[in-house]
């Protein structure tokens, strides 16, 4: 096993999900790798509002969050599981979160209709974990919680895949949860897995409302990565300090929620050794329905069985 540290470069980062590039590195299953990235707009300073972007994008590969990667995992292959554990996550200094800027159903509906666009600037205290911003003069502070909104991989052999929606495969998952001491496990989609992570959160609700968490560089995440041969997943699921989740996407909510819950019924099977209507019974006192976020136009669910919850003898 080997930890592979990456310095921060325009060589080191990709805006899309693909195949169809030289990997950035080449890992066996067992190593970890250590990198930082920037915000997802590409941005790099002491603030957000110096609008500095030192990386040159390119016009096909570069239009989305600014990822790094991709990862090449030796051996994988369509069908087995990528275990990805996230053994730190450090954010950067700043961050900024806009709101008002879209002018779609949802700000019609919650009278934003002028548009009238806000950004925040937050200073991130590493030492604290606090963010603070102003507002109309006063200043507000809110603990952070950072993880990596983009963690996937592409999900055909061929084309130039969006970092925008949440795939079964990964992609903008969104969720607050996938916190430091976290593993995510995702359905391998294409040989050598070509992994890409990205779009630091220092913080975020349920939902993402604004279309932005407290988006941040992170100075230092450190990943160890696992092949699963003989796990086959639908979708993803994750083992957090909150709890198991499992996730569903989907256009609509209803749709993404009984993928969620799907999903939980089986890993319930895999824990408990229960059916689906034992299952479905004994979650009715436990699971958690929640919105993980509604602005990626493929909307998110997860079903979280906090650890505490249930108990077996």
């Amino acid at each position: 096993m080997a930890l592979h540290k990456i310095d921060l470069s325009k060589e080191a980062l990709i805006g899309s999900l693909t195949k169809e590039v030289p990997p950035l590195l080449a890992v066996s299953s067992g190593d970890s790798v250590c990198f930082s990235v920037p915000d997802a707009a590409w941005g790099l300073g002491a603030a957000y509002t110096d609008r500095k972007k030192p990386f040159a994008r390119r016009e096909k590969l570069d239009g989305g969050h600014a990822l790094f990667g991709p990862i090449y995992v030796e051996n994988a292959k369509q069908g087995m599981t990528l275990a990805i554990h996230f053994e730190r996550i450090i954010p950067g200094s700043y961050g900024f979160t806009s709101a008002g800027q879209y002018p779609n159903w949802q700000n019609q509906q919650l009278h934003l209709t002028d548009f009238r666009e806000i950004t925040l600037d937050w200073t991130l205290d590493q030492v604290k974990m606090t963010g603070t911003c102003r507002i109309g003069g006063k200043t507000y502070t809110a603990p952070l919680r950072p993880f990596m909104g983009v963690i996937g991989m592409p999900p055909e052999d061929t084309g130039v895949h969006s970092t925008w929606p949440p795939r079964f495969c990964g992609g903008n998952i969104d969720c607050k949860e996938l916190v430091s001491g976290s593993t995510l496990y995702l359905p391998v989609p294409v040989d050598g897995a070509y992994l890409a992570i990205g779009d630091g959160h220092a913080a975020q609700g349920d939902g993402e409302v604004s279309c932005q968490a407290i988006e941040c560089p992170m100075d230092e995440v450190e990943v160890r990565l696992q092949l699963l041969e003989d796990v086959r997943l639908k979708y993803p699921r994750a083992n957090t300090p909150a709890g198991w989740i499992t996730f569903g996407f989907h256009e609509d909510l209803n749709e993404a929620t009984v993928q969620a819950l799907d999903g939980m019924l089986d890993l319930m099977g895999d824990l408990y050794g229960l059916n689906r209507v034992q299952a479905m019974a004994l979650g009715s006192t436990a699971i958690d329905l929640r919105i993980t976020q509604i602005v990626n136009g493929v909307k998110g669910v997860h079903a979280c069985l906090p650890h505490d919850r249930i108990t077996q003898k």
